[in-house]
């Protein structure tokens, strides 16, 4: 096996595939790097082509009829992104930037559709990967229509708060940019620095060395639990 196709099995979503299969599509697979910035995809683009994310990271964002940028995620290492036109041929629904330096991997659409063709193992992984994004994709949906933007920023801050610590409080690092938060959940930036200077003056939240700590998450979890309740 080739050092190229032994990179790529190290991505989750290729790990089962044969590797003579692999190797036999491979010459039509393209490796690309990115600068910090740079647009890979842009939305209603007509290409099919499905990316691996060898290094690096990357953010898929839609703009709103107002012109707003919405984050939908943030796409690292060991993940892929455009499948959807590969299975599909409809336009991108999504715009995807490097956000650092980025090593990808392009296959064009209609090899990633053989590849599925072939091994069932690999179309079995991304009906997996498919059905986690829309169960995620589902719960922020909801969020959307039922929380107003205050409780939005409690879910998202626990959302990408670390594990507890000894003493229960979690961390966020590195710490977020307020204005990312914004665009992660339809809401003015203004609306969530308000919020977290609250925060932070009643000891919700606390900033640390390269964290934002969440010092009370039972504090922002009743809160969501009563919005829940009503």
């Amino acid at each position: 096996m080739s050092d190229a196709a032994r990179e790529l099995r190290r991505i989750a979503l290729l790990a089962d595939l044969p590797p003579a299969l692999l190797q036999r599509h491979l010459h039509r697979m393209q490796w690309l790097n990115a600068a910090p910035g740079q647009l890979l995809l842009d939305f209603d683009d007509a290409s099919v082509d499905v990316f691996l994310v060898l290094s690096g990271s990357v953010r898929v964002a839609v703009r709103t009829v107002g012109g707003r940028e919405l984050i939908l995620d943030d796409i690292t290492a060991g993940h892929f992104f455009g499948e959807m036109a590969a299975i599909d041929g409809a336009p991108r629904s999504a715009s995807v930037t490097a956000l650092h330096r980025t090593r990808i991997c392009r296959i064009p659409g209609q090899v990633f559709m053989a590849l599925l063709a072939e091994a069932p193992a690999l179309a079995l992984r991304l009906l997996r990967v498919l059905t986690q994004r829309i169960r995620e994709s589902n719960a922020r949906l909801l969020e959307l229509t039922t929380l107003d933007a205050r409780h939005r920023l409690y879910a998202e801050l626990l959302r990408a708060a670390g594990p507890p610590a000894a003493d229960g409080a979690r961390a966020i690092s590195p710490p977020p940019v307020q204005q990312i938060i914004a665009s992660r959940i339809g809401a003015r930036r203004e609306a969530v620095s308000r919020e977290v200077a609250r925060l932070l003056r009643d000891g919700v939240l606390e900033r640390r060395s390269g964290a934002l700590v969440i010092r009370a998450p039972a504090v922002l979890e009743r809160a969501l639990a009563g919005m829940a309740a009503d």
